[in-house]
């Protein structure tokens, strides 16, 4: 259900649910867990990607009332993404909902296509978001904009987005993944350490 494509320094990864809305289990974020892991000082850019026409709906439903809803792993992936050397970039190819934030709000750049929606149902569910997401989304948006999504419960358009700085571009769905290439041909041109050197000087973390 997580698909790595690796070509060279250039890593794809691609959630491959599409029946259940690529709704993560436990065992999806473990191995999405251990990727990152696998590409830290390795690639030189990762792209996030999903199939089907949503990104992830979050939490598959059955787990989320196992305990998946509160589970670390959800923090233990956003870090381990964060902490990645190289660009990473999140390609939306759809929907973003729920526990499925950190892994995109960990990312470098976010790109989506126009029919993409976001929303953070953590108010109406009774879950507390994991710790480092509304951090990362009020730096993005700002507290008032984070509180609309997080407290208020907004569904968020694609063109609001970009226009808040949740996302960084909206493309085309056709165009999405050569867009995100696109991003990272410049990085992929470049020494891995001269990667890392330039974003360890922008992280804001």
């Amino acid at each position: 259900m997580i698909d790595v494509h690796k070509d060279g320094d250039l890593w794809y990864v691609t959630l491959n649910r599409p029946e259940k809305a690529n709704s993560l289990t436990p065992n999806m974020l473990a191995t999405l867990i251990e990727v990152v892991g696998d590409a830290h000082g390795v690639a030189k850019c990762l792209i996030l990607s999903g199939v089907g026409n949503v990104f992830s709906a979050g939490a598959d439903l059955d787990a989320a009332k196992a305990g998946l809803a509160t589970s670390p792993l959800w923090e233990e992936l956003s870090t381990s993404m964060a902490a990645l050397p190289c660009l990473t970039i999140a390609a939306l190819n759809g929907t973003l909902a729920g526990g499925a934030f950190g892994m995109a709000l960990a990312c470098d750049l976010r790109i989506a296509v126009p029919e993409a929606k976001f929303f953070y149902p953590v108010m109406t569910l009774g879950y507390l978001p994991q710790p480092s997401d509304p951090k990362r989304l009020v730096a993005l948006i700002g507290p008032a904009r984070a509180k609309m999504i997080l407290m208020a419960g907004q569904k968020i358009g694609a063109d609001e987005a970009v226009s808040w700085g949740l996302i960084d571009r909206v493309v085309a769905r056709d165009d999405l993944m050569s867009a995100a290439l696109d991003l990272g041909r410049t990085v992929l041109a470049a020494p891995v350490s001269h990667v890392a050197g330039i974003k360890g000087l922008v992280r804001c973390e």
